[in-house]
Parts: structure tokens; sequence; C-alpha cells
């Protein structure tokens, strides 16, 4: 096969910001000598033994106390009792902690004049003084906040609170440490939560200091409070492999360090293949594998060139590294891109090893590399495959990736395929085949702010990666100009496309180009050549509101679609148009967030509506990862600069991260099937934004549906203990593809056994144990459809399952039973799904299946869709 497969956009590493909680200094205050005179007989026997050394710090500290008599209220004031009440009295909220000995000299403050304090006095003060500055700044050192998973019992939940997102935060809020928190966090407890779970679990996810996840514990409605990680302790001892098929891997990237990696595992049996540009030696305890495959590529294109091409599995392109550091990169410390997005990269499996197979070149990518490719990975014995690579889709027996990655599924092996990046138009997915994890993109809360300040005082926020030594000033506004007319009909001149500015329009001047046909970066290359001193990049209705951040190569901001607009209109209606651009770096916390990226492939599957793509969505906006050295953070042969990390949006940025998260799975049930590790991410996926509304897409800003996201984005945490999984082997898959009217000889491409049969178990499509629902009714009247289903227990031994399904117009749904008791782990249970229609609706209607045990929510997508009449 010789069709040339292309690579998708491009992709970014999740990045974890690391922030430091600064401390101001201490400053509390005081009437001491009233409650020294009140406590000290009580205290003196208790203090006999404690003497103060000679001055070793000199500490000013001021303590007031409203009512300092309650100090002392028991019979006996122990010490402790005194220290909780010292510290219950605080005013202050910050802390400065000082190096603390044994032994302090005391400089105090009083309110009123200093007064002569017998010894015991000062024995009493120092004491207290000392033990509590040594149990805060013990405190605040040791409670540097953590990420806590709160399990709360949604029953319980108070009748004055409408959600159970307001209910969350007022609890947390209840418990908040003061003393140790932020000002902004301790008022805001929205600030501290990470995630409110509402599908696998009820309770969220915040950052916490120890004693206050302490109190939490024990607040009411709260089921259990413990810190959770991601990695368990059996995946260093399963050593999951990632292969990563791609332009290959530059293996100097501190992405790819070994540290801390032990040996290479017993069943390896691949190698690293050497060239130019890659001995032996660049192989190590984490790159355990590189091999080059361009026997198709040559075949149809020639031999490589040698001396413009590294023909080793060394990247020159930078594509290979990214993905395969977003997919399992080693922790980097201060990792940035121009100083935009600084902070720790790690991919989403960081102690997993890495594997790469290069089949691309700079001619593309062949199918029959990749076949080969596919075949010796799962032979050198890889347990996930992550493949950011996509051709046209055909039907399943003519997609050479379609096929390999049967093999690699009969193999065990998983596989993550991107979308594509064709959207926003409807049915463009690649990848379709069900035993692929299809992998669409989304947004992340973090972004890169730039604006665009007009002559007329309006400002425009939009995005933007620029650094470099060309700035315009903020305080200065420069000539601004549009050369696209008012038609219709693109005009070239408004796309900047290469050779359509002339100097004598644009130099000295800001130009507005249109996003589209040409790469975003290579319009301000065109700008810049033709004399420009900036750019605004508008999006085009194709692109909506969406925005990518670029490293551009002159002073540039991307704007969407309704700015975009507004700053056409102006350069058209002012007399003397001008503008200024300036950027704002790094800003975290964005809302909503995930957003469906407008870029990524939409649904339906146009080979099989009865199965549902893409499966999932996962960050592929604006993601940071390791770079090749060889390549330009732009990739234009004009751009000689370099960089270690490269900040990339596509859905080849978004498949690499699912691929980790299965790895990740992998390490931690090594016993499951790729179909098990992909129903585990599809039915704990969540389908709202950090705002508690519904996804949305970017290219319309309403709500995106199952055609757009999948069962909705991943969540790594629940997909390792999903509760129910739905699993597929071989023999179900043959029946699938038996169902789509394969001869024998076409479906000898997946079984390599001529004598095959149909055994036609199935009555649709729809039977496939898929972890979705799609029903397709016919365009004639139909009684009713039934699909089937089979969930095998993966959680406790014991429990019992309830179902709940979404009300639809047009149609009732009848689930069958709707309750499963299991018994056992690993106990399969059947169910089947009726579905008779009311009232056939134009437009297909979407809802969901949620199979819940009061811990677990197994939540399905369900998709009703009526043929139109012929």
């Amino acid at each position: 096969m010789n069709e040339v497969v292309l690579p998708l956009s491009w992709l970014r590493l999740r990045q974890e910001e690391e922030s430091t909680r600064v401390f101001g200094p201490l400053k509390i205050s005081a009437r001491w000598q009233e409650v020294m005179a009140e406590c000290h007989e009580r205290t003196k026997q208790q203090l006999s033994q404690f003497t103060i050394s000679p001055p070793t710090r000199r500490i000013s500290l001021q303590f007031g106390l409203k009512q300092p008599s309650s100090l002392c209220s028991t019979p006996l004031l122990h010490t402790a009792q005194l220290i909780r009440a010292m510290k219950a009295h605080y005013i202050s909220s910050k802390l400065h902690c000082l190096p603390v000995l044994s032994f302090f000299a005391l400089h105090l403050s009083f309110d009123s004049p200093s007064m002569d304090c017998r010894s015991a006095r000062w024995k009493a003060l120092s004491l207290c003084l000392v033990i509590l500055l040594v149990q805060s700044c013990h405190s605040a050192r040791a409670q540097t906040p953590k990420t806590y998973i709160v399990q709360m019992a949604a029953s319980e939940m108070p009748s004055s609170f409408d959600f159970h997102h307001e209910w969350y935060a007022s609890t947390l809020k209840s418990v908040s440490s003061s003393e140790l928190s932020q000002e902004a966090e301790a008022d805001d407890p929205y600030a501290r939560i990470v995630y409110n779970y509402e599908t696998a679990f009820h309770g969220f996810a915040a950052r916490l200091h120890d004693d206050e996840a302490e109190r939490l514990a024990e607040a009411e409605g709260v089921v259990a409070c413990s810190q959770r990680r991601i990695w368990s302790a059996g995946l260093a001892d399963h050593d999951v492999v990632v292969g990563v098929l791609d332009t290959g891997i530059w293996p100097e990237s501190p992405s790819f360090s070994d540290k801390g990696l032990g040996p290479v595992p017993a069943k390896w049996k691949g190698l690293c293949q050497t060239g130019r540009g890659f001995a032996a030696s660049n192989c190590n305890r984490k790159i355990i594998g590189a091999r080059i495959f361009y026997n198709g590529y040559e075949a149809s294109s020639g031999p490589i060139n040698e001396t413009s091409e590294f023909k080793s599995p060394r990247d020159q392109d930078g594509h290979g590294t990214h993905t395969a550091a977003t997919a399992a990169g080693a922790p980097v410390q201060d990792a940035d891109l121009f100083g935009y997005a600084r902070g720790v990269a790690r991919g989403m499996a960081p102690r997993a090893r890495v594997a790469a197979y290069k089949v691309c070149w700079s001619g593309g990518c062949f199918s029959s590399d990749i076949l080969a490719a596919v075949d010796r990975a799962v032979a050198d014995g890889v347990d996930v495959l992550s493949i950011s690579l996509g051709g046209g889709a055909s039907s399943y027996y003519r997609d050479s990736l379609s096929i390999a990655s049967f093999g690699a599924m009969r193999m065990g092996v998983f596989v993550a395929c991107s979308a594509g990046n064709a959207g926003p138009d409807p049915i463009s997915l690649t990848n379709l085949s069900p035993w692929i994890t299809t992998v669409g993109a989304s947004t992340m809360d973090r972004d890169f702010p730039a604006t665009v300040t007009l002559g007329n005082g309006v400002n425009i926020t939009g995005v933007s990666l620029y650094k470099g030594r060309e700035s315009l000033s903020a305080q200065q506004q420069y000539p601004v100009v549009y050369m696209g007319g008012n038609s219709s009909i693109p005009d070239p001149r408004s796309l900047c496309l290469e050779g359509t500015l002339q100097p004598h329009q644009v130099a000295g001047k800001i130009v507005i180009c249109d996003r589209g046909i040409s790469p975003r970066v290579q319009k301000g290359q065109v700008v810049k050549n033709a004399g420009g001193i900036g750019m605004i990049l508008a999006n085009t209705p194709a692109n909506g509101e969406e925005l990518v951040a670029d490293s551009h190569l002159l002073p540039a901001v991307a704007v969407g679609q309704t700015e975009g607009i507004a700053a056409k209109k102006y350069t058209k209606t002012s007399p003397k148009p001008t503008a200024t651009l300036s950027f704002s770096g790094t800003k975290l916390g964005i809302r909503p967030s995930p957003v469906v990226a407008a870029f990524s492939s939409r649904g339906p599957n146009f080979l099989t509506l009865e199965i549902l793509k893409p499966d999932v969505v996962a960050p592929g906006v604006n993601i940071l990862a390791a770079w090749s050295g060889a390549a330009s953070p732009s990739s234009l042969p004009s751009d000689d600069r370099r960089v270690g990390f490269n900040i990339l949006s596509g859905t080849s940025m978004s498949c690499p991260h699912v691929a980790g998260v299965a790895a990740l799975i992998k390490a931690s049930h090594p016993d499951w099937s790729p179909a098990q590790i992909k129903s585990a991410l599809m039915t704990t996926a969540y389908v709202h934004d950090n705002t508690y509304r519904s996804l949305k897409d970017a290219a319309t800003g309403k709500a995106s549906t199952p055609f757009e996201h999948g069962a909705g984005h991943i969540h790594p945490l629940r997909a390792l203990n999903p509760g129910l999984v739905y699993d597929i082997g071989q023999s179900d898959y043959l029946e699938f593809l038996c169902t789509q009217n394969l001869t024998p000889m076409q479906l000898r491409a997946f079984t390599k056994n001529s004598n095959m049969t149909c055994k036609h178990s199935f009555g649709s499509p729809g039977d496939l144990n898929y972890p979705a629902i799609s029903a397709v009714f016919p365009n004639q009247p139909t009684p009713a459809l039934t699909v089937h289903r089979t969930v095998t227990n993966v959680g406790p031994p014991s429990s019992t399952y309830h179902a709940k399904v979404t009300q639809f117009k047009g149609a009732d749904i009848v689930v069958d039973p709707s309750t499963l008791h299991f018994t056992s782990t690993n106990q399969k249970l059947n169910y089947k799904v009726t579905m008779t229609t009311k009232a056939a609706q134009k437009t297909p209607e979407f809802g969901a299946l949620s199979w819940t045990d009061g811990v677990h929510i197994v939540r399905s997508p369900v998709i009703l869709t009526w043929l139109p009449p012929m």
C-alpha cells in the first residue's frame, strides 16, 4: 500500500505549575502582663526545668488577646492548653519562619509600658513562645498544600444548597486554616478546589494542609478524605513500554533522562538502530528502543537524502520528540518556551519506558512503513502504542492502520490514535476502527494572553507566544492596515499569503491577517518580509473564538472571530487607524475549560453510525513538551531559533495524553485487555467544564455533543478505578466486521485465515460490547431497537449497581435488568437496552446510561439517530 499518511498537527505536554507560598513577618499584639500575673502560679512548677540561653536569634513578636483571662479558666493550665489557647487567638494569617533552636533569646514589645516581670513569668512566656513558634514553623514548613480527594455523601447535602459544588465549597471553607493559607485562597474556597466530581463518585479534590484534611475528614457529609497519587507502586514492577510511531526522537532532551529507572525489562526484545546522528549510546533505561522504517517511502519517493535528513531514529522535525515526551516524559524542572508556561514538564506516565519508531520523513509517512512499524513494535514487546498520524478515512479493510492496530489489539497492545484536525466540519474523523481509541482535542485552563489596543481605545484580548528583540511600545500607537475587501470572496492579501503583500502598502504598519490556507506563523513571516512591524491574526468562521498561541517571528496577537471583525471594521471606518500590541505572559485558571478545540475532527462515524467516534477528548491546545534541537519552534526554514521545549496544538498532542494514561492503567491492571482500558477511559470521562456547565465547542460557543467530545474528557484518576468495564475480544470484533458486509477475502486482512466464517451472532453493529450506545432508527417504521451489553466487575467483589438513563423526546428507553448484583471480582453480567420510537426527530438526540453503586458511576453516552425517509 502506498497511501501517504501525513502527520496531524501538534500536541502539548501537560505541565504542573509550581507556586511558592510566601509568608510575611508574624506580628501579634497583647497585654501579656495580665495573662502572666494570672497564670504564673499555675505554670511555674512545670517551667522549673527550663532556662533561657544567651541570645542566638532575635525575634520581635507582639501578641494580642482580647480576653486573656480565658487562658487560665481551668483549675490547672497545662502547657499544651496554653499553646492551644494562644493559637486560637491568632489575628494574623501570615507567618515568617526563622531558624528555631532549642533555646531562644526573645525580645518582646508590649502595648503597655514595659514592666519588671519576675523570672518565672519570663520563663513561662519564653517557653510558650518557643513552643508556639516551633509548632507554627514546623506546621508551616510541613503543610505545603497537597491535593486530597474528598468523597462526600451526596444524599446528606443540606437543603439550603442548590448545587453540590456549593456545598463542597462551604464545607471546605469551614475547615480552612486562615493562618496558614494565602489570603485569596482562604477567602475563596473555589480557588483551592481542583476538581468537582459528579460521575465516578460525589466529592471534590482540593489543595489542603494536613491539619485541614484531618478536620475535613470529621466534617458532616464527608465519607473519606485521603491523599492520592496517580502512580501506583506496581508500575515499576510491570515496566510498561510506550511505543511512539512518529518522526523519531531527540535523545538528549532531559525529558528522556533515565534517572531513577531500573534495568531494561527482561521482556523487552527491541533494539536501538544506529545511523547518522544516532549511536547505540543514545538509548538508555528510558529510551529502550529506536528503529526506522523507510522502505515504503523510498520505493515511492526515491532514496532519502542523508545529507539533509537523518536516516536514523534522530528527530529532525520535533513532532515525534513532542509526542513521546507528552506520553512518557520524565519530570523536568523549570521547563518553558521563551519564559511561557514555566513549570515542571512531565509526561502522563513519567516512569514508563519509551520506544521510538520513526515512520515519517520529509515527504510524509507511508502506510506500508506504518504497518511494518506496528508489527515490529508488537514483536518488540510494547504495551501501548501512541500514533499521532492519520490518513483519509476509508473502509476498514482498506485502512492499513486499521489492519495493523487490529493485530496489535489481538496481542494485547492498546492503540491510541489522533482523531484529526479537520474540524469543525462534521464527518471529518480519521481512525474510525472500534479497536482504536480515537482522541479529539480540548483546551486546558492555561493561556498566554496578549492585547490589541486600537486607536479608539478598544482593547481586544488574544493570545501569543511572541518573545523577540523587536517589540512595540504599549504607550505608542502604530498604523494598522487590513488588505482584504468587503467582498465575501477571500482575498489572497487578507490571508497574507506569500507574495501578496507589497512593502509600500504595509511597511511600518501592523497588518491584520485572516487565519487559514497557510500556516499561522508563516503569515507573520510574510508580513515581516514586506516590512510590517506586527500582525493581528484574525479567526474566520471556521475557527470561531478558539485561540491557538504561536511563537511568532514578529510581534503578533491571535484574536477570535468576533474581535477580528471589530478590528477590521475599525481599520475600514477610521481615517487614520492605529493600534499597539502588548504581551502578558502566562495565565492560569482560565474559565471555562476544558473546551473542545474547533480544529478537532468530528463525528458521526460515517463508516458505522453505531460506533461512536471520537472516543474521548484530551488536552491538545497550547501543550508544552520536549522539542528537537534540529528544528525551530515555528518549523519555518527561515527561523534560526532553537529551543528545548515547544508549545503546540493539535490532536497529535491529545493522542499521547491518552496513551500515557493507558500506560498508567496497564501498570495498575496488567491483566486488562485493550478494550477494558478503553472502557475505563470512556466510562469515567467527564462532560462538564470548571464552571459546572456542559463542555462547550470552541467553534460555536455552544454545548458540545458526543460527536465532538465522544464519551467526554479523560479523567486519569477515575480511570484507574472504573468499577465496571466493557470487554471486547478478537472474536467479537470479527463478528462486528461481519456486520459490515465484508467478503471472505476482505476479512482475511484481519484474520490471516481464509477459512474464518461469520457466525452472525450480532443483530446489528450496535451489539458490539462498546462503552457507548449509538442506535440508528431506519427510515421505515420499526417497533423497537435492542442492543445487548456485558459488564465485568473490577471493583469490590460484592456490589450492586442501579441503572439511570436519560429521558429522550423521540424514544422510550428501557434497561433490563435495571439492577445488577455482583458477588465476585471479574464476574460478568448481561443487560439489554430497548429503544422504542415515540416521535422521529430530525436531528440526533444525546443522553447517557449510567450504572452506579453509590461510589462508582459507569457512564455511557447514548445517541439516537433517525434516518430520513428515502
